[in-house]
């Protein structure tokens, strides 16, 4: 797949000072890299002679065996695609550094010393070592036949992917405060190298992580870490052969830690998403620019597209964290930021009673849920919520059941105003069809279920626009705000009507996805009804979970002969899931059509059918430009996640932008083979 790069972190079993094991260890895990597809592989530090020889680093005849030991390696590299950075003590004249040397194709490509050494606790390089630092920009050495390049200021390039640019350091360089990979990334690397030793202590590995995600969220950038295995000497210290990748703030691949064996892992790094931050993010540029450095470039071979399959997982759910934990952290943030949103907007129009359209559907229940929450915080009484129910001709008595049911646990005032009679007297006045001559709204309700034609848009938005009219009226009666209800996919999608649903005084679900919500409800039912209740402590928690159950529909056309909801929203619109992955990559990672399709390939395997893929995203485009104009007069809201699409924010779009670009890609689309 195009706009990826296949990389590679290695932890070979090491023997103490056995260099002949290690070298063969080494190019048995190059082989597989090759074999596997892979452009760059990372080695630990040190990795020929290991890491725990201490004071055999003054042996010559160790020193000249890592030597030969890299130039055999070299050789071998004739036949082996990927370039590898391998990890040896290396003596120039006089000094002995701890370097990587970066081999490919029968050559050396340049050799970085490591800036920094540790000489404290554990650790004592600066016994053995000369510090990186003082090798001067542009420095050579000779090795074998070859002249090197040889310094701290050397980049990668790949010759098939301009946007794979390798910045190395080892070990300690990653744990200063000044990182000298921070000057490579202002340069222009896109993924950065380590190669560690770094033996293990308690509560290493989460700072390994720690320092790694916050690094390659920084830097734009992934981040390849190796660290030693357990075949390093155990005299006074334990290593547990930790790898792993990073990429822009997130962990994509690991090792298995303290596994005795060879491993290797493999992953495909997302370089037009990091190009796509680093576009979109322009104190990137700037700080780049304040801490630019002369850096040499220096090419190796291919780096191009990845063989297929994949080698990473494509979240088909961007918006939900895979980690139940971490997923219910996410939902009482959420909840937070909109209630405590909420409850400021109160404060500063002076502690009006918040009005609220409710449906007994997913939006306005979140959104009950928000202001019940909000008015908590300020110190209003749940009073001051004034729920209204506006029965229109195609409502069922589950949903209207819910949500009078939902009021009453919340403790708020509930009214019911039906819109049927007074949309079906509008509809007349205009002399639409369904309602034209008719006496009553049963009349009107048998002429459209007769007549499935009539059941159109006008029909169904002059109920939306009433509701808003009620609902505005109510706020001025009780000198009140109206609480709009729409959710961020649904603003994605245009799904509201225009002066209807889509007017409110204040947004609070503007920066929810559809996918998103149904959890922070549960999260709510959980985690608050029992204590939220008034009344009946499970009052609450039971009609949450009946809200729940009931399928997505806006209810504006009239229930079939059974009873059954008519209007089902995602055999309109299509699956939301797909329209939140479709936003999520469109909006946040500014994919193009086909990348979009690749990706969805990936994430949602045989659940879709290519084709299936293909139509709905070029409803989801259609509808995604086709309504910018409703966006661009939206209501105030919170930005609460990765995606917003407030005009007065994150996304900023003409009304009048064209699709027909997107779309002819998504038409010429070709799906790649299956990666899965």
């Amino acid at each position: 797949m195009q706009g990826f790069a296949r990389v590679a972190v290695a932890v070979p079993t090491a023997r103490v000072a056995d260099v002949d094991h290690n070298r063969a260890r080494t190019l048995a895990l190059w082989q597989r890299a090759h074999d596997e597809g892979v452009a760059l592989v990372v080695f630990p530090e040190l990795g020929l002679t290991s890491y725990t020889v201490r004071d055999l680093f003054f042996d010559q005849a160790l020193l000249a065996r890592a030597r030969d030991a890299l130039l055999s390696l070299v050789e071998a590299s004739r036949e082996l695609a990927p370039l590898a950075l391998i990890g040896l003590p290396l003596r120039v004249g006089s000094a002995l550094y701890n370097v990587a040397a970066a081999v490919q194709g029968g050559r050396i490509l340049g050799i970085v010393p490591k800036a920094y050494l540790p000489n404290y606790r554990e650790f004592e390089e600066a016994r053995w070592f000369r510090p990186g630092l003082e090798v001067a920009a542009g420095s050579e050495l000779q090795l074998g036949e070859q002249r090197v390049p040889f310094g701290g200021d050397l980049l990668f390039c790949a010759s098939d992917n301009p946007d794979f640019v390798v910045g190395v350091e080892v070990c300690e360089d990653f744990w200063v405060h000044v990182p000298p990979s921070m000057f490579a990334v202002s340069a222009g690397a896109t993924v950065l190298c380590n190669l560690s030793a770094s033996n293990f202590t308690v509560g290493k590995s989460e700072l390994r992580r720690l320092l790694s995600r916050s690094l390659s969220d920084r830097a734009k950038c992934a981040y390849l870490y190796v660290a030693a295995g357990p075949g390093e000497s155990s005299t006074d210290l334990a290593f547990d052969a930790d790898a792993f990748i990073t990429e822009n703030g997130h962990e994509v691949a690991a090792s298995r830690r303290f596994a005795r064996e060879d491993q290797l892992v493999v992953s495909d790094l997302d370089l037009d998403a990091l190009q796509h931050e680093r576009l979109a993010t322009n104190s990137f540029g700037d700080c780049s620019r304040a801490h630019a450095r002369p850096f040499r470039r220096v090419v190796f071979a291919g780096g191009g597209t990845p063989v297929a399959p994949l080698r990473r997982a494509v979240d088909p759910h961007p918006f939900l964290p895979r980690d139940p934990q971490t997923l219910a952290t996410r939902c009482w943030e959420i909840f937070e930021i909109q209630s405590n949103a909420l409850a400021t907007r109160l404060e500063a129009v002076g502690g009006p009673k918040l009005v609220l359209g409710v449906s007994g559907g997913l939006d306005s229940t979140h959104a009950a849920l928000v202001a019940a929450a909000a008015l908590d915080l300020r110190g209003q009484p749940r009073s001051d919520l004034l729920c209204v129910t506006m029965p229109g001709l195609g409502t069922s008595a589950g949903t209207r059941s819910n949500a009078e049911e939902l009021a009453r646990a919340l403790g708020a005032e509930f009214m019911e105003i039906g819109v049927s009679e007074a949309s079906r007297l509008l509809l007349a006045q205009v002399e639409h069809p369904a309602a034209l001559d008719t006496e009553d709204v049963a009349e009107l309700l048998a002429r459209v279920q007769g007549e499935p034609a009539l059941g159109d848009i006008t029909l169904e938005n002059v109920q939306a626009r009433l509701r808003t009219l009620l609902l505005m009226t109510l706020a001025n009666q009780h000198r009140g705000m109206v609480v709009g209800t729409g959710d961020l996919s649904e603003k994605a999608l245009g799904w509201s009507t225009y002066s209807g649903d889509h007017i409110a005084h204040y947004d609070v679900n503007a920066g929810v996805p559809k996918t998103l919500i149904q959890f922070v409800i549960r999260w709510v039912a959980n985690e608050r009804a029992t204590t939220w209740s008034v009344g009946e402590p499970a009052a609450l928690r039971e009609v949450l979970f009946a809200v729940l159950e009931t399928p997505i529909s806006p209810e504006l056309l009239p229930a079939s002969a059974d009873g059954d909801i008519a209007q089902l929203t995602e055999s309109t619109l299509g699956p939301y899931e797909l329209h939140d992955f479709f936003l999520f990559h469109l909006v946040r990672r500014g994919r193009a059509p086909g990348r979009i399709l690749d990706l969805a390939r990936v994430a949602f395997g045989e659940r879709y059918a290519a084709k299936d893929l293909q139509h709905w995203l070029r409803e989801f485009l259609r509808r995604f430009f086709r309504n910018q104009f409703k966006r661009s007069c939206t209501a105030d809201g919170p930005k609460v996640g990765m995606v917003a699409l407030s005009p007065r924010g994150d996304w900023r779009m003409p009304s009048d932008a064209r699709v027909e670009g997107w779309l002819l890609e998504v038409d010429a689309w070709s799906p790649l083979e299956r990666a899965d």
